[in-house]
């Protein structure tokens, strides 16, 4: 009973890394993603200083108000 007791634990654990393993992966394919779509805004030909001084703005307001400010603007 010990052995299956075992073997059901180690098939568990194989389970829950192979999980971990495809999180990873999939966080990964997200990460891409999200750098295609700021890519294709435009936002990587930008010069580091103008890129880096938007990013601190988008930090120091917040996503949603800048998400706000920019839907008014529009």
């Amino acid at each position: 009973m010990a052995k299956s007791l075992d073997a059901e634990l180690a098939a568990i654990e194989a389970e829950e890394r192979k999980l971990s393993e495809r999180r990873k992966a999939h966080r990964g394919r997200v990460r891409e993603a999200a750098i295609e779509r700021v890519e294709k805004a435009g936002l990587l030909k930008l010069p580091l200083d103008r890129l880096d001084g938007l990013m601190k703005s988008v930090k120091t307001l917040g996503v949603e108000e800048v998400e706000k400010r920019l839907k008014a603007s529009a």
